[in-house]
């Protein structure tokens, strides 16, 4: 349990502010959520940031992508047509680094199909739940630091095994 108590202490403070702010400034809560899970799914730190962001991103934008040609073209099996070829071309996207991280891609056109095909709000909360991802793993592990840290016992040793513990 004390393994986990600094990133718990900084996912429970900072959810709290976000769903505090989004629903304040009516964003979009879950979107972020998702985004910020994509965060630690994706290895955390500075790679598990970009990969998760730029795969979120680019799954938003092959939503917006989907929605637009089905929007445009009027025949049976277009919805499933341009599904199934954006469902490829995320996990292709994969060969290049930044893009390699193939379910942030499917939670950002989620995400875009999940809050009615609101492109922007969708964008922002992505951002945001990556922000948010980035703020609680560096907080985490300060807060990890100072609550694995030892200290001195007010009692002297009891015998040679535990001074030497």
């Amino acid at each position: 349990m004390k393994n986990y108590l600094g990133i718990a202490v900084s996912i429970g403070v900072l959810a709290a502010v976000w769903t505090q702010v989004s629903v304040a400034l009516e964003l979009v809560t879950w979107v972020a959520f998702a985004a910020w899970a994509c965060y630690f799914a994706a290895g955390g730190g500075r790679s598990g940031f970009q990969r998760g962001l730029a795969a979120n991103l680019s799954g938003l934008v092959y939503g917006f992508v989907v929605a637009a040609f089905v929007g445009a073209v009027s025949f049976p099996g277009a919805l499933a047509l341009s599904v199934g070829v954006v469902a490829a071309l995320m996990c292709l996207q994969a060969g290049w680094a930044p893009l390699s991280f193939i379910p942030g891609a499917f939670v950002g056109a989620a995400a875009y199909f999940g809050t009615a095909f609101s492109f922007w709000q969708t964008a922002v909360a992505l951002v945001a739940g990556a922000l948010f991802g980035w703020a609680s793993g560096v907080l985490g592990a300060r807060l990890q630091v100072v609550a694995t840290r030892r200290t001195p016992s007010a009692e002297p040793p009891s015998s040679p095994a535990q001074a030497a513990a």
